[in-house]
């Protein structure tokens, strides 16, 4: 673990440092949004704000986090360099998507030469995978040339992943700043001073951006900032956990970003068992469910907190235990995967579970039997993003 104190001091000052940064910035990048006319005006049933709002605050974060790390990363590395100018063509692209609404195609082509700038240029990839139970025939499994193609279909997977659960007020960007958080503590227990500098000033740039975000928001972040935070959280994964710390079960990642890739697994499933494009928006996300089960805004969105800690909690142990490794990831595993699958049951019985699967969304006769749970205390609900990509 990394004990020199000036080094703590300095990631502290670039977690401080973001922060600041980030909440000076969204009051402008507010005004910037209205001047430009990136608002989320309540057009479906998916969202619950009856007023226009701005989005496009990612901007916000974006620049608390590069200031912060330009400022306080003493030397970047050709990978680390890479994943800088990739997040810059993810915010780019999702600017003008908070501003114009692009086409699905468009944005996955972006996502893809994105991800491809941190493949080839900073030959970032997923090469190998610890073996979790440590079996002295295969302690890791190599991947060869499919490297390639399996880190880019990991970046945009997680890209979107955390872009899909954008859909209530605070939810992704505090979820993200819960998974940076402890891929802080994970970077500083493994004595990586770069990646350490780069989750403070990122975790340090959510925060700076929650207050404003928090239920009722003021402002979004829209696709600028969802997709910013989880192209950061892939692209870093692979750089911290992936790549460097052979030490590190590949199950770490994983933890850390369990919440996304639930939902974003799930909601897969749901859309191709019920013959729809998997890309295809609907109202059946994991934080629909908490909705729809008569949870307040507020309430589903500290479970989502809650879920994602005892997962990076678990990434933690996972980190430094040592026989006892397997037995904490099973149990975290179970946990968070029972609660999850009874939010997803809506507390329905065990043959209504495969309507919620196919039809995205809770049996009607039992939504006819709590006609006033999805309006209780009037949720004012983050936009959902563009899923198409």
């Amino acid at each position: 673990m990394i004990l020199d104190i000036n080094f703590l001091l300095r990631v502290g000052a670039a977690l401080l440092t973001a922060g600041i940064l980030s909440f000076l910035a969204t009051p402008l990048v507010k005004h910037l949004a209205q001047r430009v006319g990136a608002m989320d005006v309540p057009k479906d049933n998916r969202r619950m704000h009856n007023h226009p709002i701005p989005r496009m605050g990612g901007l916000a974060i974006f620049l608390g986090f590069l200031l912060s790390t330009l400022f306080f990363c003493r030397e970047l590395d050709q990978g680390l360099k890479s994943i800088l100018l990739g997040s810059i063509v993810i915010v780019i692209l999702g600017v003008f998507d908070d501003r114009n609404a692009l086409g699905a195609k468009l944005k996955l082509v972006v996502q893809l030469i994105a991800a491809a700038i941190v493949v080839f240029y900073g030959d970032l990839r997923i090469d190998r995978l610890t073996n979790p139970f440590g079996s002295s025939l295969y302690s890791y499994w190599d991947f060869g040339i499919l490297s390639y193609p399996i880190t880019i279909i990991w970046i945009v997977a997680i890209t979107n992943a955390v872009n899909f659960i954008d859909g209530l007020d605070g939810l992704a960007c505090g979820v993200s700043c819960i998974s940076s958080l402890n891929l802080l503590v994970i970077a500083l227990l493994v004595s990586d001073a770069e990646v350490s500098i780069l989750m403070a000033a990122l975790t340090g740039a959510c925060l700076g951006f929650v207050p404003y975000n928090f239920n009722p928001a003021k402002i979004f972040m829209g696709d600028t900032g969802s997709t910013f935070l989880g192209f950061m959280l892939a692209t870093i994964s692979i750089q911290g956990l992936f790549k460097a710390y052979t030490a590190i079960s590949f199950i770490v990642p994983f933890l850390l970003l369990g919440l996304p890739i639930f939902d974003i697994c799930f909601a897969v499933i749901r859309r191709v068992a019920s013959g729809r494009s998997p890309m295809e928006a609907d109202r059946g996300h994991f934080h629909h469910r908490l909705i729809d089960m008569g949870f307040s805004q507020k309430q589903s969105v500290a479970i989502a907190y809650v879920l994602t800690g005892i997962l990076g909690l678990a990434a933690v142990l996972l980190t430094v235990s040592g026989a006892m490794k397997t037995l904490i990831m099973l149990g975290a595993i179970l946990v968070v995967g029972a609660i999850g699958i009874r939010i997803i049951m809506g507390g329905a019985p065990r043959a209504k579970f495969w309507h919620h699967v196919k039809h995205g969304g809770p049996d009607p006769r039992q939504e006819a039997a709590q006609p006033e749970a999805a309006a209780k205390d009037a949720p004012q609900k983050q936009e959902e993003n563009h899923e198409e990509a």
